[in-house]
């Protein structure tokens, strides 16, 4: 039996119902501006980083001293704007719990949109995005174009980070080695790995100091692995793929932030099966195709569907082996899932 699809009504009916839930359970654990003076041993206004986001709560590394480093677990003041792993915060120590009174700007900020279409938040002033996958579960070349899609419509670079390559020295793997001779050919920065050998590990760790980084990808990719080794105190638990499915089982559940023993910051964000990109323009979207940029705009007619239409600049360019056709295919089938959700 197909599933039924949801009139506009229903889907603002239930957003509108959910969003109440939240602002709801949110309110529980906010303070009020009248009882944040009322607060014993407040202290001064402070800088901080939200390490983890719990909904109603807030851990926050301190900034500055004399708490620098720490992790203080904090209420949220009422009507402050919504949080998220990596925000830059003001804060105010109290016992038992401190209160974060403030957000800073964000310089960046990768969303994506809900179940009910309601755009929220992943994590903030992250400036790269660690694309992982792996040879089992399959990986397939159109999820990876969804991801670089996004890390290009939020400019935030992206890196694709092959894991479990071990794996291709006990099995035939040709799918993979064409996804990395391809994202190469397009110019993608690629960093092969292994979490149960070390391979490559070092070359990650380089790569990722100084950065913000966030990890996303299929579950089972082994994102959780690879913070483990870049970072051994981080402890995330290891979950292994399902029988008969090869689809990873959700170990993380909630974005977690952590400073990396070779330098540079990491989010974990929890598994994403498929990243929707519903909130985006076809504009936008075809601008995140990094390879078909030098071509657009010169097709013969201006409302090209890069299709079947004579004088596309992009075909030509597919036929001339400048562009690969699985990318303009996947461009396509990202088009037609846009289309499909709009009724």
């Amino acid at each position: 039996m197909s599933k039924r699809r949801l009139s506009d009504r229903q889907k603002d009916r239930i957003q509108s119902i959910q969003s109440r839930r939240r602002e709801r359970a949110i309110s529980k654990n906010s303070i009020a501006e009248e009882d944040i003076g009322n607060l014993s041993k407040l202290g001064p206004e402070t800088l901080g980083t939200v390490v983890t986001n719990f909904g109603s709560q807030v851990n926050i590394e301190a900034a500055e001293d004399p708490l620098k480093g720490q992790v203080i677990r904090c209420h949220m003041r009422a009507n402050l704007d919504s949080l998220v792993t990596g925000d830059r915060v003001i804060w105010r120590f109290a016992e038992p719990h401190g209160v974060v009174v403030a957000r800073q700007p964000r310089e960046t900020e990768l969303v994506r949109p809900d179940i009910y279409g309601k755009l929220r938040p992943v994590a903030a002033n992250v400036n790269l995005i660690a694309i992982v996958f792996a040879p089992k579960p399959t990986a397939f070349s159109n999820l990876l174009d969804r991801y670089l899609v996004a890390s290009e419509a939020h400019g935030i670079k992206p890196l694709l980070v092959l894991n479990k390559t071990d794996m291709l020295h006990e099995s035939d793997f040709k799918d993979i080695q064409q996804l990395i001779d391809d994202y190469t050919f397009i110019g993608y920065d690629i960093i092969q790995v292994s979490s149960k050998t070390g391979e490559g590990i070092d070359a990650l760790q380089d790569y990722l100091a100084g950065q913000t980084a966030i990890f996303v990808g299929q579950s089972g990719v082994g994102k959780s692995s690879l913070i483990n080794l870049l970072q051994p105190q981080a402890n995330m638990p290891v979950g292994p793929l399902s029988v008969g499915k090869e689809k990873g089982t959700h170990t993380t559940t909630i974005s977690k932030l952590f400073h990396l023993a070779g330098g540079g910051v990491l989010i974990d964000s929890p598994g994403i099966r498929e990243f929707a990109l519903t909130h985006l323009s076809q504009e936008k979207i075809i601008n995140g195709f990094i390879d078909f940029r030098p071509y657009l705009g010169y097709c013969k007619f201006r409302d090209c569907k890069h299709d079947k239409e004579i004088g596309c600049c992009l075909l030509d360019a597919v036929a001339d082996k400048k562009v690969l056709r699985t990318r303009l295919h996947n461009y396509r089938q990202i088009i037609l899932s846009q289309e499909s959700t709009r009724f």
